[in-house]
């Protein structure tokens, strides 16, 4: 079993969120949504990248995690280290970061009776004195998640095919093509999960039929519609 529980955070665009394993702990699969989580268990900080696909979690080992997740493109300010060069990777905060900065934010975190609230703490601190996220930045990623096109995306913030691509690398992992298919499957699978007909999730969600949604959805999430229906 497993108890998940989140809220929104202090920091702008940003949730935190927990979950505990309580009983018979078995892998789980992430979906790739453009966004970067912290997440503390058990004394260690981990910072998850962003995800070009679906990622099989092994069973936990642990019964405790606290994280935020950062809305796409802001996570890269806060930690100083470009989207690309974590993706689809899961590194500990320490090898981003000087040991001893990161040994007593764990510790705090450890040491907590409200670990949401812990967490919360150690990011507002990492991000002070630091440029918040480019405005024009998070627009773009606003723009996509709404069902913008690429062009017109690129035109709306004045900048050209491959500065929009090399400035989405940097905040995103990826480029605006590939961030625009991953906020649509996410804009199909809340569709799915709330209930509607795959034929009609792929009429209001931008996919050009129930074809073209079941390829997404094997191609991003591993699975068919309705193997993920079912569990």
């Amino acid at each position: 079993m497993r108890d998940y529980r989140e809220r929104p955070a202090r920091l702008d665009r940003a949730v935190v969120w927990t979950r505990t394993v309580t009983a018979h702990p078995s892998p789980v699969t992430v979906f790739p949504d453009g966004c970067m989580d912290l997440i503390w268990t058990e004394g260690t900080l981990l910072v998850a990248g962003p995800d070009s696909h679906s990622f099989r979690a092994p069973a936990a080992r642990a019964s405790e995690f606290v994280g935020l997740r950062f809305a796409p493109g802001t996570a890269p300010a806060l930690l100083g280290v470009p989207a690309v060069e974590l993706l689809n990777q899961r590194v500990e905060l320490a090898d981003l970061l000087p040991a001893r900065v990161v040994r007593p934010l764990v510790g705090e975190i450890d040491d907590a009776l409200d670990r949401m609230a812990a967490i919360e703490a150690v990011a507002v601190r990492l991000a002070a004195g630091k440029q918040p996220a480019d405005p024009a930045i998070t627009a773009v990623a606003d723009a996509l998640a709404a069902g913008a096109t690429v062009a017109g995306t690129a035109a709306r913030a004045g900048l050209s095919a491959r500065m929009l691509h090399r400035r989405c690398l940097r905040a995103f992992g990826y480029g605006p093509k590939t961030l625009a298919r991953i906020l649509r499957f996410q804009r199909a699978l809340a569709a799915v999960r709330a209930g509607i007909p795959a034929a009609e999730t792929a009429v209001v969600t931008g996919f050009a039929d129930q074809a073209h949604l079941s390829r997404e959805f094997r191609d991003l999430a591993g699975c068919s519609v309705r193997e993920l229906r079912s569990g």
